[in-house]
């Protein structure tokens, strides 16, 4: 009796359908590009054959790195490799993820070639698990190999992983296309509340302090570590670049938002046509001669209530870069006139604030050799 009630109602009805399976790929699609995370879209592969033969075109990509670690870490982590291998093929996960090394102040992507084999990326052939299988380490353009329509590329690096002098705030956004193209850096040595401290109620005086206490040096070792932190990131990420040529946006950047590097569809086609500057001491791209110009405001109060002491906003650009608008170091005017652009547009929320309200301040005009 059962039986017949089943076949009744399924001539009725008809046989059951899944709704989701009414979506078009196109949709799709647009999920799993609003999705991004190369975990959870590795893990999105796993659950059908639809899915896993759609994922590999998403064109939005995320890669957040879950942990960073030490140079001594990375000697115990090598010497325990083979167990974590064989851990990792009995446990078969299904999501990739990939670990970056890294060590010193402002140094990160070091060995960006080096990753921790903690969970298997989107599902292989029998072929590729074979050999996958003998694989203790993946590079970042192993991670995403599978993916073949990537136009927008975004890699967050961990917070508070990169460590700077206890009070100091800083923040830095740079542009590269074959070599560096434009830098922005904004710090100051503390923050207080306001009517916090002393300070030098002379304008004057506070500005010839800048010069004689040291502080032009510590503004010049605050540039120079962070276009080493450019450069290096911007030379490790070469393979995928060159792996991807449809990539139209690329961007690193960490968690907390303390640097960026950013690369447009223009610069990224520089790259590939330009042949790349390597510093011949380290793996990272040479910086090029530059043009600074720098404001700096003893104490600068913000709108919230906050002061910034010793707050510095450092524009940088390459000297044989010639840009409209552009001036030679010495000129009297500066690059962040008119307002709104790329300086004082470089940072967001209060230090966007900051920026605007610096530009206004005394600017100092600097040039740095090639390095």
């Amino acid at each position: 009796m059962g039986s017949n009630g089943s076949d009744l109602c399924r001539k009725i009805y008809g046989e059951k359908v899944e709704e989701f399976d009414r979506l078009p790929d196109a949709i799709i699609l647009l999920i799993f590009n609003r999705i991004g995370d190369v975990k959870a879209l590795g893990r999105c592969c796993t659950v059908s054959r639809r899915f896993h033969s759609l994922v590999p075109q998403v064109d939005n990509v995320v890669i957040n790195v879950d942990c960073v670690i030490s140079d001594e870490e990375r000697e115990r982590a090598s010497s325990t490799a083979a167990d974590s291998a064989a851990v990792d093929k009995s446990r078969r996960p299904i999501a990739s993820f990939f670990r970056i090394f890294f060590s010193g102040l402002f140094n990160p992507l070091h060995s960006l070639s080096q990753v921790i084999p903690s969970a298997r990326q989107l599902p292989l052939s029998d072929e590729e698990e074979e050999e996958e299988e003998t694989v203790t380490h993946h590079s970042p353009m192993h991670v995403l190999k599978n993916f073949n329509e990537i136009k927008v590329l975004r890699i967050v690096l961990p917070a508070a992983e990169l460590t700077i002098e206890n009070g100091v705030v800083l923040r830095w956004k740079a542009e590269f296309g074959s070599t560096l193209e434009s830098s922005v850096i904004l710090g100051a040595e503390s923050i207080a509340s306001s009517g916090c401290g002393d300070y030098e109620a002379n304008d004057d005086i506070a500005h010839e302090s800048f010069y004689s206490d040291g502080g032009l040096k510590l503004r010049v070792l605050w540039t120079v570590a962070t276009l080493i932190s450019a450069s290096a990131r911007h030379y490790l990420l070469q393979p995928i670049i060159a792996e991807h040529e449809t990539l139209e946006s690329l961007v690193l950047m960490d968690a907390d938002g303390l640097g960026s590097l950013s690369m447009n569809k223009d610069q990224l086609d520089d790259l590939r046509v330009r042949p790349l500057s390597a510093s011949p001491t380290s793996k990272r791209t040479r910086v090029p001669s530059l043009d600074l110009q720098l404001w700096y405001a003893p104490r600068l109060e913000m709108p919230n209530g906050a002061v910034l002491k010793g707050a510095t906003l450092i524009a940088i650009k390459p000297s044989e870069l010639q840009r409209e608008g552009a001036l030679e170091a010495g000129s009297e005017s500066s690059w962040a006139e008119p307002e709104g652009n790329w300086i004082s547009s470089a940072f967001e929320g209060p230090f966007a604030t900051a920026a605007r309200m610096l530009v206004k301040k005394r600017i100092y005009c600097l040039e740095m050799n090639a390095f």
